[in-house]
């Protein structure tokens, strides 16, 4: 049982390791005829890790954070 325990404490930090994340689309190394997507992808990647980084800052609560994104996302489209 104590053994089980400590497998899924591990598990859980094993699975949520940051280099699960997304990472930055590089338009250089997709096929010509996609690159387009690619930095359009890349560009709205970016907005979203500001927008990430200035509800960090911020101090948004979990409750609040996707209202937040939303709106911070909308300001910068607009842009």
């Amino acid at each position: 049982m104590r053994l089980a325990l400590h497998l899924i404490f591990i598990a859980a930090f094993v699975f949520t390791a940051p280099s699960l994340a997304q990472k930055l689309v590089d338009p250089n190394s997709v096929a010509p005829e996609f690159r387009d997507a690619a930095e359009k992808r890349r560009a709205e990647q970016i907005r979203v890790v500001e927008c990430n980084r200035r509800a960090n800052e911020a101090k948004v609560l979990p409750r609040d954070r996707t209202a937040y994104l939303n709106h911070c996302l909308e300001a910068a489209g607009e842009k």
